[in-house]
C-alpha cells in the first residue's frame, strides 16, 4: 500500500477516503436507526411490501430469500432471489419498509429491462481486473514507467465507469420505491418522509465511492507528473 511510505498518499487519498465513507457510514446508520424505531401505520412488514410491489408489477418469479448481516439486503439478479435481512424483512418499520422496497425496486429494473442495471451486471468481471491490477499496475507505474501508470489508470478507470453507472442504477430503485409505496397503499403520504430519509442517506455510499475512486486516480496521476505538479 502506497501510504505505508507517502504522506502525500495519506493526504490526497487515505483521510479524505475514511472522512467521507466514513461519514456516508454514519449517515446510513444514523437514518436506519432513527427510523427503524418508527413503525408504519399499516403494519407492513419489510417482506410484505416487498412481495406486494413485484405482485403489482407483474413479477412472479423472483423469490424472496433472507440474508445475513447488518443492512446486507441486495437484488440477485443472476439467480432472481431479492434477499433481506432480518431486520428488514420481519420489520414493520419505515427504515426495513424502505430498505425493503428498494430492492424491489431493483427486481422491477431487470424485469423491465432498464438499461443501466444490465450495463452494471456486464461491467462487475472489468470492474474487478480494474481493480486488482490496474492498482497493482499504477503503484509499479511509479518505479518503471509513466506509461505504465497510465496503462493502470485506464484499467482502474473501469472501477469508476462501474460506479458511475451504479449511481442511476440506485437512484432510480429509490424513487422508484418512494412512489409506489404510495401507490400500493403500504404507507400514508406522511409517512414517506421517513423512508425518503433512509434512502437519500443509503445513496451517499454510493456518491462516496466514486469520490473515493476519483482521489486514487488523481493520486497517481500527480505521482507520475501526469496531472498538476509533481515538484
Amino acid at each position: 500500500m502506497m501510504w505505508f511510505f507517502d504522506f502525500q498518499y495519506v493526504l490526497m487519498v487515505l483521510l479524505p477516503g475514511l472522512l467521507i465513507s466514513g461519514l456516508a457510514s454514519w449517515a446510513v446508520k444514523s437514518a436506519f436507526k432513527r427510523y427503524s424505531k418508527v413503525k408504519s401505520m399499516k403494519n407492513y412488514t419489510g417482506a410484505q411490501a416487498a412481495q406486494l410491489l413485484l405482485e403489482r408489477a407483474g413479477i412472479h418469479d423472483v423469490q424472496i430469500v433472507s440474508a445475513h448481516g447488518f443492512l446486507s439486503d441486495h437484488y440477485n439478479p443472476g439467480n432472481k432471489t431479492l434477499a433481506l435481512s432480518d431486520s428488514v424483512a420481519n420489520s414493520t418499520s419505515l427504515a426495513a419498509i424502505g430498505v425493503a422496497t428498494h430492492e424491489a425496486g431493483h427486481a422491477i429494473q431487470h424485469a423491465t429491462g432498464y438499461l443501466p442495471l444490465g450495463l452494471r451486471s456486464a461491467l462487475v468481471p472489468m470492474a474487478g481486473i480494474g481493480s486488482s491490477l490496474g492498482y497493482v499496475m499504477m503503484c509499479l507505474g511509479l518505479f518503471m514507467s509513466k506509461y505504465l501508470v497510465i496503462a493502470g489508470a485506464i484499467l482502474f478507470s473501469l472501477v469508476l465507469l462501474f460506479q458511475l453507472v451504479t449511481l442511476p442504477v440506485e437512484f432510480n430503485a429509490s424513487s422508484r420505491a418512494k412512489q409506489l409505496v404510495l401507490e400500493a397503499g403500504i404507507i400514508y403520504p406522511e409517512e414517506r418522509g421517513g423512508i425518503a430519509s433512509v434512502l437519500n442517506a443509503a445513496a451517499l455510499t454510493y456518491v462516496a465511492a466514486v469520490i473515493s475512486t476519483l482521489l486514487t486516480l488523481a493520486y497517481f496521476l500527480v505521482r507520475a507528473g501526469l496531472l498538476g505538479s509533481d515538484d
